[in-house]
């Protein structure tokens, strides 16, 4: 995996997910010196971008961006829930963090994403740390109208493979 591309591996729960590589930016950092919970969020909502918004012409992208939501595509894709269980601090560095991705659930007009957070895979050699698991359950809006959009088949064809176990978390169990 590079700095920039997207990489698929098989998950333990069924399932591919996607490797995104995310960079961390200084700013992303609060006062006690790591990653601030609303940093954490932007950092997943650039993942989800990356790999399931349908790129500009020339960009590369993984087959599972297919999801067009341009301002001119007349689809809106709202975030219906959110939740981030922290596991460990996540501290500045200069590699990429490995954000893996994967789908929970596909409904009719929704799809549940889970992520996983990682410390960067070239640091593979060393143990590698879980900072955070979370979940963003998305729903596609007609613009015009505000009704649901049903998942298109392409969508659900580009994303068929990477359906896989929900997260339970720890206040869950």
């Amino acid at each position: 995996m590079t700095d920039t591309a997207p990489a698929e591996a098989a998950s333990a729960g069924g399932g591919l997910r996607l490797h995104i590589p995310i960079h961390l930016r200084w700013g992303d950092l609060d006062a006690f010196n790591h990653v601030n919970n609303t940093s954490m969020l932007k950092l997943l909502e650039e993942a989800r971008v990356r790999a399931f918004w349908v790129p500009a012409p020339g960009e590369d992208a993984p087959a599972t961006a297919v999801l067009d939501s341009s301002i001119f595509s007349g689809v809106l894709t709202l975030i219906a829930r959110q939740e981030i269980e922290y596991l460990a601090p996540v501290p500045y560095q200069r590699h990429p963090l490995d954000v893996q991705m994967w789908f929970g659930k596909m409904g009719g007009s929704s799809i549940e994403v889970c992520y996983e957070v990682f410390s960067p895979a070239e640091t593979a050699d060393l143990q590698r740390v879980l900072y955070a698991r979370a979940t963003t359950v998305i729903v596609k809006v007609d613009a015009a109208t505000g009704r649901p959009l049903r998942l298109t088949i392409e969508e659900r064809r580009a994303w068929a493979p990477f359906v896989g176990e929900p997260i339970v978390y720890a206040h869950r169990r």
